[in-house]
């Protein structure tokens, strides 16, 4: 595992550009510090580490990723989530605890958006009997990531969508006035707006939605909606 971080390690250094460094850290609000890897050319560097023969085997994931997780530079994050995508196909039960880990450590949107929908979006599918207590456990935790998660797994489940799951959701999250909690909600209603745009109007309608998250819902929907919506 020593050799597998130090040589990426020193496969990113070697590609620094810290021009690229400074926007980038200057975009995520001075949080993260950078290599200044643009992720086209992060990605392309990164290809011999996700090689399934050159994978480490999944009991080490967890040390591996929290090892990434505590490296400064934001592209060991953008690789580790990455890398945890490459074991998807073996998910096991426990592995919400990683996720959980990820998504609450180091936490912004561009870390936080790929696990709710990439993972946790096909966990919750192999997984279904988990679904209803971690949404309810994470709703609870005022943690805004992972109730920002609770709405996004289910992003691109199109016809798959379980509008009892997302109305309840959304309908625990009202009030908030947290900008990526009232995103998110409006955002996953904009995207199955796509696959069910009667059920979308009808639920913005009748829910007294942040203005944030109406605009967003309604966002492709080719209707007329009286101003009164607007409050």
């Amino acid at each position: 595992m020593e050799e597998y971080i130090k040589s990426l390690e020193n496969e990113f250094a070697n590609s620094a550009n810290s021009l690229v460094a400074k926007h980038q850290k200057a975009y995520m609000r001075d949080q993260f510090d950078y290599y200044g890897l643009k992720t086209p050319i992060r990605r392309e560097i990164q290809k011999p580490f996700l090689i399934t023969s050159y994978l480490l085997p999944k009991e080490v994931l967890p040390k591996l990723v929290k090892i990434l997780w505590d490296k400064p530079q934001r592209e060991f994050q953008h690789f580790g989530q990455e890398l945890v995508f490459k074991y998807i196909k073996g998910q096991e039960l426990d592995d919400i605890l990683l996720y959980e880990f990820m998504i609450t450590n180091k936490s912004w949107w561009d870390t936080v958006d790929f696990i709710a929908v990439k993972l946790l979006g096909a966990y919750f599918k192999k997984f279904p009997e988990t679904k209803a207590t971690t949404i309810k456990k994470w709703l609870e935790s005022n943690n805004i990531w992972l109730q920002r998660s609770t709405v996004l797994f289910q992003l691109k489940y199109k016809k798959e969508l379980d509008t009892l799951v997302l109305r309840n959701t959304i309908n625990n999250l009202l009030g908030s006035k947290e900008f990526f909690i009232n995103k998110a909600i409006g955002w996953v209603l904009r995207e199955y707006s796509r696959t069910n745009p009667k059920w979308v109007e009808e639920f913005v309608e009748n829910t007294n939605l942040e203005p944030l998250s109406r605009r967003e819902a309604l966002r492709l929907l080719k209707v007329k909606y009286s101003s009164k919506m607007f409050y």
